[in-house]
């Protein structure tokens, strides 16, 4: 246990041969005039107002750091928002595009191949024969529609309708010496799926705004 520090003893006041006193500490003041306590009022306001001043700042300063951190957030969860109503938005466009086409095939199911005739024309005219496969279900179907649509592009060569059994719905294949072509509904289907959602993938998070004048 550590001993307690004593300190000397001393005189506020010295006095020197003749009794004056040459040193006395000082007395606390006990009076004062109205102007000093008015001095006094004055500063020990301004101190106060000072401090609430500065402890209002400080206040504000955490009340803000955390409306930012709040808002912050919120647009985290919004950003989240948007991009997940974007991906449900391109799901529902793409069923019910599928729908369509899928209604629309079933109602016209020689379109395409009468589209795809028309789109090689230049392609087919050189060649001296065209062999085309189709579903068996189809085949009698597409015979008139076959050699309309070569007549229509002034084909002069050999047209041939061959039964696919491999092949389902409205696929067809086109063979024309030089070149080939096909079409397969369900795997366009699959293409136009898998480049949607690499689109949506490659956009994730930094879309642009779904309301004009807002961030994504």
């Amino acid at each position: 246990m550590s001993e307690p520090i004593h300190q000397r003893f001393g005189f506020d006041t010295v006095f020197d041969g003749q009794g004056d006193i040459t040193q006395a500490a000082p007395r606390p003041k006990r009076l004062f005039t109205a102007d000093e306590v008015e001095a006094v009022r004055v500063q020990a306001h301004g101190e106060g107002e000072r401090q609430a001043l500065a402890s209002m700042k400080a206040m504000q300063a955490q009340a803000l750091a955390a409306i930012s951190e709040a808002t912050r957030q919120a647009l985290s969860t919004l950003v989240g928002v948007a991009h997940a109503h974007r991906e449900g938005s391109a799901e529902l466009a793409l069923a019910c595009a599928k729908a369509i086409a899928d209604a629309a095939l079933e109602r016209f199911p020689e379109a395409p191949l009468q589209a795809a005739i028309a789109v090689l024309a230049r392609e087919i005219e050189a060649a001296p024969r065209l062999v085309v496969s189709a579903p068996a279900d189809l085949v009698k179907m597409l015979e008139p529609v076959l050699a309309e649509a070569a007549q229509g592009i002034g084909y002069p060569g050999q047209v041939v309708l061959r039964p696919a059994p491999d092949l389902i719905g409205c696929a067809f294949t086109l063979d024309f010496g030089d070149g080939a072509a096909a079409f397969d509904p369900a795997a366009a289907a699959q293409r136009v799926s898998a480049a949607l959602h690499e689109a949506l993938a490659a956009e994730g998070l930094h879309a642009e705004p779904l309301i004009a004048g807002t961030e994504g």
